[in-house]
């Protein structure tokens, strides 16, 4: 087994000099060399008790994985099915139609269907995109992301605002109660400023699928998430004159 040296991980610095944490990156453990191997397996072989048998035992569960990555990676939200589990299936599904295609002398078969099933999403998800429009389902859903992406931007696009968010996330988890006293709306505000905890990779977002993200994380109706959003909104206006004065906000 070779051993490749890490590159040194830069580090940075907030302003107050303390150092930025950053979250691990994911390695790839679904699809390996296992996985590349069985699908060659299958092709080479024109017995189907076999085929079924690897497919299901190596195969299927690295497609999974890589639909489910795409997925969430590009945002692709905008779908005729009930969940996003059920659109992972449909992915699947045409990964095996397109099985036979491969060819392992142009290239990986991870990089081989992990492009085509970005294409088939980009397609699938334009498609259902439109008919969402054609039905006036996103007039509604316009304002949630004008008033979100109005909070957002300002966290990526202003660095020296990237304290004030994190202050803005704790305090609005130590007055959760106090400024949601409903349990439903808690738990929305709660999807809505795992948004901002995951701000650093946003810049893939797909801003226009902000509401069919929190509505796959919990099950509300875009009112429901328009009320919310606008409280915090409120709250965030509030305490940044606050922090803009101390350099701190007070949780209570």
């Amino acid at each position: 087994m070779t051993l490749i040296a890490e590159k040194e991980p830069e580090v940075l610095f907030t302003k107050k000099g303390t150092i930025r944490k950053r979250r691990p990156k994911k390695k790839n453990v679904y699809f390996t060399q296992d996985t590349e191997d069985a699908i060659i397996a299958y092709l080479k072989s024109d017995d189907e008790e076999f085929r079924n048998r690897i497919f299901n035992q190596e195969i299927n569960y690295a497609f999974f994985k890589l639909a489910e990555n795409i997925i969430h990676t590009f945002k692709f939200y905008y779908t005729d099915v009930d969940t996003i589990n059920e659109l992972k299936h449909e992915v699947v599904a045409f990964l095996l139609e397109k099985l036979h295609l491969y060819n392992q002398n142009k290239g990986k078969a991870y990089s081989y269907f992990g492009t085509i099933a970005k294409r088939y999403l980009i397609i699938y998800n334009e498609k259902n995109y439109k008919k969402l429009k054609e039905k006036g389902d996103l007039e509604e859903a316009d304002e949630d992301k004008i008033i979100v992406d109005d909070l957002i931007k300002k966290s990526n696009d202003e660095n020296h605002l990237s304290d004030f968010i994190d202050y803005f996330v704790d305090y609005v988890n130590s007055n959760l109660e106090k400024l949601f006293p409903r349990k439903h709306d808690q738990q929305t505000a709660d999807v809505v400023l795992e948004l901002f905890r995951k701000r650093e990779n946003l810049e893939i977002f797909n801003k226009k699928a902000i509401y069919i993200y929190i509505r796959e994380m919990i099950d509300v109706d875009t009112f429901q998430i328009t009320k919310v959003v606008k409280v915090l909104k409120r709250v965030y206006y509030d305490i940044y004159n606050e922090y803009y004065e101390n350099g701190y906000v007070k949780m209570q």
